[in-house]
């Protein structure tokens, strides 16, 4: 017997050839979509993370915090290594690791013992909480256990300890996102409302988002307008710190006292309405100064809409350069709408993402074909269709929410399109329909470097347009038989 016969493993049912290839074809039927959408129990690869994954994105988004999970060390592993591969950066967290004891006796002894560890060894300025399955199961108190851990003397009275109840099996990490940065202003802020007070700043709340590099556009814009800001939630200097040989625990994030003093500013916006719901509602109640909740400004239509909002917020002219580059912007967009004009996608995602890729799309003449958003709500579904029905390249596409990648395998194969938009665990589907994948959104973790590259503003426009774009010209260029294409002599 061969080495290899020997390790070979045993199958537990075998199935003939033709058995194999009549399964294969079936799935790719209309008959098996019917069944598939019927389907109620079952989650198969979904377009969305769990709660305490958004939890963490937003508590490394200032200085000084220390991400701490309540709960056990794998769930803990698992979001830190999801981020690390996204970014190819360190994702500093730490957690109490419940296992077994804790789940039947409470993890409050968990949790001092963990605290106490986390400050004396790193030192932190804030440790943010945020809880997994396991304790919200067995009803943990975190409002209780913070309290005693501070008056039984584990960690100083003075050391902020905001804490989310985040549970994964409820929500997705938009959720979790909009949970924890409640938590966190909540807590930075008490005490520090001034009657008449204004510091003059624009609070800016980028929502989840993944890529570094349009937090780094809104901050270009606002300096261009010479608006002053403070961005709560700031991760872009945390997950793309620069390698200069100093490894830093704590390389960047919002500053705890502009967070503070955020509760005195002049104007807030959030440029995600669905992962800042209950932040925005809280801000609304306590918060001086005006408030907006705008779309992600995806494409020339929705950043003029974003830096007009800014110009009557603040009553600043708008700058040649950012004049400059709309023009560029729309340039680019006519020189390359011919490879995307009545093109038709799909598109998996965020429900904010959802919205500006499809206004990006309309606005290019091209078809958002299916658009699918694994967890949100009808309100989404209703605010999508409106989009869809203000442009004539809206008639026939159609939206489904709360189903899964799976679901979006059974479109692709049996009503086809030309590519599909969503983040990496999109390219199954992509594969089997042999369709390009478009990776924009989150995790983004088997290609590099994406998450620099803005997609918003206008110069996000331009990186879109022609990520899209060249991709078909490549597909074009490398199976066309013409070896003059597009060229001339």
């Amino acid at each position: 017997m061969s080495a290899e016969a020997a390790v070979a493993p045993k199958q537990v049912t075998e199935h003939s050839p033709e058995e194999v290839e009549r399964v294969k074809n079936w799935i790719n039927s209309e008959e098996y979509k019917v069944k598939n959408f019927a389907r109620t129990a079952l989650v198969v690869n979904p377009a969305h993370a769990c709660q305490p994954l958004g939890a963490q994105m937003v508590a490394t988004g200032f200085e000084g915090a220390l991400p701490f999970i309540h709960g056990s060390q794998g769930c803990a592993s698992y979001f830190r290594s999801t981020f690390s591969r996204h970014y190819r950066e360190p994702a500093a967290a730490t957690c109490d690791a419940m296992t077994e004891d804790g789940a039947v006796f409470g993890g409050q002894n968990n949790l001092f013992e963990g605290l106490q560890n986390a400050y004396e060894i790193y030192k932190p300025k804030m440790i943010p909480i945020f809880t997994t399955c396991m304790p919200e199961v067995i009803g943990d108190d975190l409002n209780a256990y913070t309290k005693n851990a501070k008056t039984q003397g584990f960690i100083p009275e003075e050391l902020p300890t905001p804490y989310a109840n985040t549970p994964s099996f409820n929500g997705s990490h938009i959720h979790g996102y909009d949970a924890m940065l409640k938590s966190i202003l909540e807590t930075l802020t008490e005490g520090q409302k001034v009657e008449g007070k204004c510091t003059g700043k624009l609070n800016i709340i980028p929502g989840f988002d993944g890529n570094v590099g349009n937090l780094r556009e809104y901050k270009r814009i606002l300096e261009l307008m010479g608006i002053p800001y403070c961005m709560l939630a700031d991760v872009s200097d945390v997950f793309d710190s620069g390698c200069d040989g100093e490894y830093k625990l704590y390389p960047g994030g919002t500053k705890l006292e502009d967070a503070a003093e955020s509760i005195n500013g002049k104007a807030t916006i959030s440029m995600q309405k669905y992962s800042s719901v209950t932040t925005m509602k809280w801000i609304e109640s306590e918060y001086d100064g005006e408030k907006a909740i705008l779309p992600l400004p995806f494409g020339v239509k929705k950043t003029d809409d974003f830096i007009l909002k800014l110009s009557q917020l603040f009553d600043k002219p708008i700058p040649e350069v950012l004049k400059a580059e709309r023009a560029r912007a729309v340039d680019a967009m006519t020189d390359g709408h011919q490879y995307l004009h009545g093109r038709k996608f799909a598109i998996a995602g965020d429900p904010d993402y959802l919205i500006g890729i499809v206004s990006f799309l309309l606005e290019m003449g091209a078809r958002p074909w299916h658009i699918l958003c694994s967890r949100t709500t009808k309100k989404f579904q209703k605010e999508m269709q409106a989009l869809l029905d203000s442009s004539v390249f809206g008639e026939g596409c159609s939206i489904y929410i709360n189903k899964d990648l799976w679901h979006m395998r059974s479109l692709l194969v049996t009503d086809p399109v030309d590519g599909i938009i969503g983040d990496t665990h999109a390219k199954w589907a992509a594969r089997d329909a042999k369709i390009p994948l478009f990776r924009i959104g989150f995790p983004i973790i088997d290609r590099v470097n994406l998450h620099r590259t803005p997609v918003v503003g206008y110069n996000g426009a331009i990186s879109m347009l022609s990520m899209l774009a060249n991709k078909f010209l490549d597909i074009k260029d490398e199976t066309c038989e013409d070896q003059w294409f597009e060229m001339m002599r």
